[in-house]
Order: structure tokens, then sequence, then C-alpha cells
């Protein structure tokens, strides 16, 4: 039986922007754990820590669907190149007042201009979509992107935190510039496999968040994002309490080895159902298995429980961008799949943020009433956006309208 995932990288150019791809991606996981470590190390100040680390990652995701947008428009070596240089200068300048002390608004601005940082996977998305629109090998692409994305946040934490504490303060964002550079520079010079600038449709001509599609998948996405910041949180909260605050690490690594498995194994399948009907049973998946993080009562379990729960990450992922990749324009395609991501991101500060509070108030337990909250919210937008979702690809609109 031949192997899926060996097929897609038969095409002429995907074995090398993939692993480009992947070099350029490591900063996205890297970057914002680099800065906590490099500036509670070098300041001993956890508050000022923080604040960088979410002036960057705020802005980074407001800034990186308006490049984005750009690139959909101009293409992906003339805007990638520009914005990988400001972002990878503005990397520079950070490490360079972190290690000479320079004023704290140095700090600040600094992380705010690296906010420029292009979403390197939404542009590994858009090539292979470019591949294989329209083909089953474009589930398992996606599939394998999923993947590697969870790959990616499992290892990009522990190396930037790794190298910061074994060897200086500023290693682990220095690794992640150096990351960022050269990967972007690897995958721009590969012409060939690079999406050509397609004209703009007339209802194209604003933000891919103007299309429905993309709302409600955003939307759904940060509310899945919830799920997992609260995770985070709670889990390092959870250990803590009983004594185990190593053990954390172990599980918050077993919730992402759960999505990863199924992410491969989802990735093979070629389901019947559609899309939108897949996108609502996954984040159905997500919220029932919320529910028993309510009553675990050990790290074993809390293990265990937690692996199961990763089970729907990946195919949310997956059939999310499979959406955008179907019902959104595709001269926006690079920006619809960077505000989905984004949403991701804007999800995780805010279960981050709320977990924290009503653990501080109630007890590491409860903070998993956000991760179920979070779940509700995203299964209610999936079901309440299946009308939009279950609508025809966008290509085949025009046929239908002149049958």
């Amino acid at each position: 039986m031949p192997n899926p995932y060996s097929e897609i990288f038969h095409a002429p150019g995907a074995k090398g922007f993939a692993a480009a791809g992947f070099i350029a991606r490591l900063p996205v996981a890297m970057a914002t754990m680099g800065i906590v470590t490099m500036l509670s190390q070098s300041h001993g100040e956890y508050w000022l820590a923080g604040a960088v680390s979410a002036t960057f990652a705020l802005t980074n995701a407001l800034v990186a669907p308006q490049i984005s947008r750009l690139v959909d428009r101009y293409g992906q070596s003339r805007i990638l190149t520009p914005a990988t240089i400001v972002s990878v200068a503005a990397f520079t300048v950070l490490l360079l007042a972190t290690h000479f002390k320079w004023p704290y608004w140095t700090l600040f601005l600094s992380a705010f201009v690296a906010g420029t940082m292009p979403s390197m996977p939404a542009m590994v998305r858009a090539r292979w979509t470019e591949l294989y629109h329209g083909t089953p090998k474009l589930h398992t692409a996606f599939a394998f992107e999923s993947v590697l994305d969870e790959v990616v946040y499992m290892a990009g934490s522990v190396l930037a935190i790794g190298l910061s504490v074994s060897l200086f303060p500023e290693a682990g964002p220095l690794a992640a510039t150096l990351f960022l550079a050269v990967g972007t520079a690897l995958f721009v010079i590969q012409k060939s496999t690079e999406p050509p600038v397609r004209p703009v449709e007339a209802k194209a001509s604003r933000s891919a968040l103007g299309v429905p599609a993309v709302q409600i998948i955003t939307f759904t996405l940060i509310a899945v994002g919830i799920i997992f910041g609260t995770a985070e949180v709670s889990v390092i909260a959870f250990s803590e309490e009983l004594g185990q605050k190593g053990a954390a690490s172990f599980v918050l690594a077993g919730y992402a080895a759960g999505s990863l498995v199924v992410g491969l194994v989802f990735g093979t399948l070629k389901l019947k159902a559609s899309l939108g009907r897949q996108f609502l049973i996954a984040n159905m998946v997500a919220m029932l298995t919320t529910l028993p993080l309510l009553w675990v009562n050990s790290i074993p379990l809390l293990a265990l429980m937690l692996f199961l729960a990763g089970a729907s990450i990946s195919p949310t992922f997956i059939t999310a961008f499979g959406l955008i990749e179907r019902l959104v324009p595709s001269s926006q395609l690079t920006e619809g799949i960077t505000w989905a991501m984004t949403g991701i991101f804007i999800g995780m500060a805010v279960g981050s943020f709320i977990s924290g509070y009503v653990i501080d108030a109630f007890g590491a337990q409860n903070g998993f009433w956000v991760s179920v909250a979070g779940g509700a919210l995203a299964l209610t937008a999936a079901l309440f956006g299946q009308r939009i979702l279950q609508r025809p690809a966008r290509e085949a609109v025009p046929q239908a309208a002149a049958a």
C-alpha cells in the first residue's frame, strides 16, 4: 500500500520548500518563550519579560495577516524578503538592548517592530495548495503541516528555553533569529513552487476577514485556542499543587503527541462527510474531551485525559484550513490562512489570562472550567456556521449560476 505522505513529495520542489519552511517556522514557537526566558534571566523581572513577549505576540497577531494580504497581492518573494529583514533587524536590536541593558523602551519598541515576522506556516500551505488544489493529496499535505506544527511547538519552546538556560540569556532568541533569516532565504529562492499572483476578484478587494467563512473559522479557532492556552496554565498549576511541577512538561508533551498521532492517521483517511461536517464533529470531540478534566485527581490520569483530548486538535486544524482553501477566493488564500492561525494565538493568550485569574481565585482544578467554556463556544460557532461552511466551493459558484 503506497504511503500517502511520501506521494505528496513527488512533485518537483516539494521537499525543498517544505524543509525550508520548517526551519523558517521554528521562530513561531521559539520567539515568545525565548523572550520570556531571556529577559527573566538578564533582568530578573518577570513582569518585564511577560510584557515584552506579549508586545511581540500581539503585534505579530495583528500584522501577520496584513503581510499575508500583501503577499497575495504582490507575491511571496517580493514581500517576504523585506518583511523578514525588518523583523531580523528588530530582533537583533532586542538582543543588543538586553545584553547591554539599554532603556526599557528599546525592548518594547524592538519587540513591536519584530512583530513584522511573516506567517511562514501560511506561506507553506499556500504552496501545497498551488500544487494539489482540488485533489485528495491536499488533505494529506495539510495533515502533514498540522503534524509539523505540533513538532515545532513541542520542540521550539524547549529549544529556546534550553539554549537560554544552558548557554547565555540571549541564546534562544538568537537561534530563533538565525532560523528566521536562513529559513526564509532558502524558502524565497525557490521560485518554481511560488504561487503566482492572481487577479483580485471584485469581492476580494477588502480583507479576507470580510469573507463569512473566514470569520466563522477564525472565531471558532479563537475558542479552540482558549482550550490550548488554558491547558498550558492549568496543567502547570495543577502539577505544582500536587507537588510535581516537573511533570507538567511531560503532560503537555503528551497533549501534543495525541494530536500528532491522530493527525498522521487523519491525513490518510478519505472521508465521505463534507469538510464542514468534519469540522463540526472535530469541535464536538474537542468540547467533550474537556469535561473529564474537571474530575482528574492525579498526574497519570491528567496525562491520559490530555493525550485523548489531543485527538481533536489536528482534525480541527486540517479541516479548518481545508475549508479556507475551498471557500476563500484564491487571491486571498494566504491572508485567509493567516487569519485562522492568528485566531489560535489570540485564543491562547485569552485562555492563559482568564485561566490564570480563575486559578488564583478558585484553585488549579477550576482552571479547566475555562477549557470547557472554550470548547462549548467553539462547538456553538461551528454549529451555527454550518450553513456557510457547507456552501459550494468558490469555483463552483459561477458554474452553478451559469447553469
